[in-house]
């Protein structure tokens, strides 16, 4: 039986400039559904990345009522634990109602919003084909960037690599990024489970 395991965890506060911050979070997937490219991945995502997907899955599937995202608060505190906790616990029902429709599984935004650490606007230009890289090469390319999952090295090792062999990361166009690289994904979800 297919299953999609989605975590949003780790809030971690991150500075834009001197007078911005912001609040971002850890989408962990881990899945064995043949509508996901890759069967682990582990992305940070920020509320307004959130308000983004949203609109275009809407756009893109009018006749479905999406879930709610929690309620953007003028007086959301990024230094409250509670406010914090509860953005994240509405963000992760969120992706959990969005996973269990097939046709919004079937948007190739979803999976780069949870699969790799492409901006809205780059994912945008990807879907429409204005990048000399597909969907599954920017979620191959991120993988090959991120990869902090010893079971998907383990399974390289033991000859799955001639899947990915055919499609090279440096011919993807996708060099990496500070995102991609310190994405600080931890390798073992089932203790944050309990």
């Amino acid at each position: 039986q297919e299953f999609v395991t989605v975590l949003v965890r780790d809030p971690r506060i991150q500075k834009e400039d001197s007078w911005h911050s912001y609040v971002d979070y850890e989408i962990f997937i881990h899945t064995n559904s043949i509508c996901f490219t890759r069967k682990t991945s582990c992305v940070r995502r920020r509320f307004r990345e959130f308000v983004w997907l949203r609109q275009r899955l809407q756009s893109n599937a009018v006749l479905i009522q999406l879930p709610e995202l929690p309620s953007k608060t003028p007086f959301f505190n990024m230094n409250n634990p509670h406010h914090v906790d509860h953005r994240r616990q509405g963000l992760q029902e969120f992706l959990e109602k969005i996973l269990q429709d097939a046709l919004l599984l079937s948007d190739s935004r979803l999976h780069l919003f949870l699969q790799t650490q492409l901006s809205p606007e780059d994912m945008e230009a990807c879907v429409s084909g204005q990048t000399k890289y597909s969907v599954a090469d920017a979620i191959h390319s991120f993988a090959s960037l991120n990869r902090r999952f010893p079971i998907e090295d383990e399974e390289r090792k033991k000859g799955k690599n001639d899947a990915d062999s055919d499609s090279e990361s440096s011919s993807s166009g996708l060099g990496p990024s500070d995102d991609s690289i310190s994405c600080g994904c931890k390798t073992s979800p089932a203790s944050e489970e309990s």
